[in-house]
Order: structure tokens, then sequence, then C-alpha cells
């Protein structure tokens, strides 16, 4: 199991569609070759990282349909 990666210096967004609501999810891309999401609800709790190919792979089957039901 490898540490969990340095946040510091995260800058969290969110999409503008999601409006004032806190059940968002919150990404942060300004991290060098990290990627970084959590869950806007517990902004002090736990975030996943991926690498930045990584998460291009994933919003790329988000965009084309692979996860829907």
């Amino acid at each position: 199991m490898s540490p969990s990666p340095d946040l510091t210096g995260a800058e969290f967004r969110k999409s503008k569609l999601s409006g004032t609501g806190n059940a968002c999810v919150e990404v942060a891309m300004n991290l060098p070759g990290l990627v970084a999401v959590r869950d806007s609800k517990d902004p002090s709790g736990p975030a996943l990282a991926f690498t930045p190919a990584q998460w291009r792979s994933f919003i790329s089957r988000v965009n084309t349909g692979t996860f829907d039901a």
C-alpha cells in the first residue's frame, strides 16, 4: 500500500452546474502528476487520487456511456 498523497495546496473545484448544494464531487487538478477527488459534504474527509492519465480515461468512459446502466 502506498502512502497517501500530500494534498496540501490542492485547489478543489466543483461544477458551476451543481448549484449551491453540498452534494457534489470536487476535483483538484493543480497538483503535479495528480488529480484529487473528494465529496463536498466532507471536505476534510478522504480523497481519491488518480494520475492524469487515469482521470482522462475515467472521464472518457463517462462521456461515452460506459457506466450507464
